[in-house]
């Protein structure tokens, strides 16, 4: 026994977090060479690196597992946690089985595993009900799992029934009953919990703060930041992580809070923390939708690592703020020496396209889109060409690139099409793609805004007073109209310019010299 204590094999595998793959194998081969694997620590500890580490080898590890002639609780263990990570959840409760038939106790820390596992609330029912059988059910961390899967399969009142019934909570099972409430949408619910929790941490701060501002409720989760802010005093200053610190920059940019998204800034730099990727993008994003694309561009140079996300809200912001050569020369930039783009990259590049001169550039963007990185075009990508070509007074090569799209336009494109008419005295087909947005988007007041500019433009004020009764039954402060009243309604506008509903494309078969001209020739 002396010898297997000074064995070099067992001395590397105790420092197995700095091992690698290959080092692994080749004591294993050292192992079995030696006949070091009758020894069950050593054989274990092999297993727990291929089952658990980050660099492991799932199949391996399944491989090692079948050739052990008595795995004991702690091989049990590994192989599960294998399993498990690598969804392979059936296996992990087969696994699972043939342990209880090999007469071997789980311990706290193979349910808290295999609840993971359990992808029916039947399953999972079923483990819970076998962990309180066996006295496991007191143990925290197996508590807090319960609880996030119970909520993840939208069981939350099974979640609390959970928490109420455990004897012992620490601050990890509040968090995640917090998370749990927030997952299933109970934001006004989770806040009475959120309140009474007798102890916090940074976690448990993020879950929910994040957990508003994952239901939309932007304004409570800036205003329970403020509120932690308030307690961060000497010796009982609160800790923000950078989870909680994107989600309030992600609510500063949906509400303007620029004060707010400017103090975590100074936070992060006062702090010395990392502007990693998603905390740099966030910062990226906010600056740049806040117009403030010079602090962005900061933020963009000071990141050592860059993603494809951080390129994509560098790109957007500049178009966004005018800055449309910019934008373009930083994506000639990405296509040399950063990531590859994606769609939302595209969209950002378009966007920087919306002037009349650049529209040929937009033509041989759209085109390398696909044909060189094999992307799709959404309707934001759509979207964004007939922008281009409606503000530029191109309103029927729009109507065209409509028509050729291969997937249903929505109300913004036809919203981007009724702007161009406006735009450029368009008046007879903006009538017509006005009319039609209302019976599309009836409760969007921007659409009646534009129609009755429209009207006001040719001088038919009868036709504003009719947008306007319109407008003042979708949109008021009480929405609670019928869908008989909607009906009626859109009715008034199709019956008075004769457009039969769902047949609008039909309305432009006479719309004049209309010739066909294709604006990708290659394209379509």
């Amino acid at each position: 026994m002396s010898s297997i204590r000074n064995s070099p094999c067992l001395h590397l595998l105790q420092q197995w977090q700095n091992l690698t793959m290959k080092q692994t194998k080749q004591i294993h081969a050292h192992a079995i060479a030696n006949n070091l694997t009758r020894f069950s620590y050593i054989s274990s500890r092999i297993l727990a690196f291929f089952a658990a580490s980050p660099r492991g080898d799932f199949r391996y590890a399944e491989t090692l597992f079948t050739h052990m002639p008595n795995p004991n609780i702690f091989d049990y263990n590994s192989i599960i946690t294998s399993y498990t990570t690598n969804s392979q959840f059936d296996k992990s409760l087969s696994v699972f089985t043939k342990m209880l038939n090999m007469n071997i106790r789980p311990n706290s820390h193979t349910f808290t595993t295999l609840v993971k596992s359990c992808v029916t609330l039947s399953s999972l029912e079923q483990v819970f009900t076998l962990t309180m059988k066996s006295g496991n059910s007191s143990d925290v961390y197996f508590v807090s799992s319960v609880i996030n899967v119970f909520s993840k399969h939208g069981a939350i009142h099974l979640a609390r029934q959970v928490f109420d019934e455990s004897s012992n909570r620490n601050v990890v099972c509040w968090t995640s009953l917090v998370s749990g409430y927030c997952s299933c949408g109970l934001v006004n619910e989770v806040r009475d919990v959120f309140d009474k929790m007798p102890q916090r941490n940074e976690a448990s701060n993020s879950a929910m703060v994040s957990g508003y501002v994952r239901n939309s409720f932007f304004s409570e989760g800036v205003q329970l930041f403020r509120e932690l802010k308030k307690k961060d005093k000497g010796r009982a200053r609160v800790k923000f992580n950078g989870a909680l610190l994107v989600s309030v920059l992600n609510a500063c940019t949906v509400m303007g809070a620029f004060e707010e998204g400017k103090w975590i800034h100074s936070y992060v730099e006062e702090n010395g923390l990392e502007y990693d990727l998603e905390l740099g993008t966030a910062l990226i994003d906010f600056y740049a939708k806040c117009g403030w694309v010079k602090d962005a561009e900061k933020v963009f140079d000071k990141m050592l690592v860059k993603d494809v996300a951080t390129w994509s809200a560098m790109i957007l912001g500049l178009a966004i703020n005018g800055n449309n050569k910019m934008a373009l020369e930083l994506f000639e930039k990405m296509e040399k020496v950063g990531p590859k783009p994606n769609e939302v990259t595209f969209v950002g590049v378009l966007t920087a396209c919306n002037h009349k001169s650049l529209f040929g550039e937009s033509s041989r963007l759209f085109g390398i889109m696909s044909e060189k990185y094999n992307i799709t075009p959404s309707i934001e990508h759509y979207g964004c060409i007939v922008d281009i070509l409606a503000r530029s007074g191109q309103v029927k090569k729009a109507l065209i690139f409509i028509n050729s799209m291969h997937i249903e336009p929505d109300g913004a494109i036809w919203g981007s099409l009724l702007n161009g008419c406006l735009m450029h005295g368009h008046y007879e087909l903006g009538q017509k793609v006005g009319k039609y947005l209302i019976e599309f988007d009836p409760e969007h007041s921007g659409r009646y805004v534009l129609l009755a500019n429209m009207y006001a433009n040719m001088g038919k004020w009868e036709g504003v007073s009719e947008v306007a009764e319109v407008k003042s039954l979708f949109i008021a402060p009480n929405k609670q109209k019928s869908i008989e009243n909607q009906e009626n309604v859109i009715a008034i506008l199709l019956v008075k310019s004769r457009i039969k509903p769902n047949n609008f494309i039909d309305v432009f078969t006479d719309i004049g010299d209309m010739a066909f001209v294709s604006l990708f020739p290659d394209k379509l």
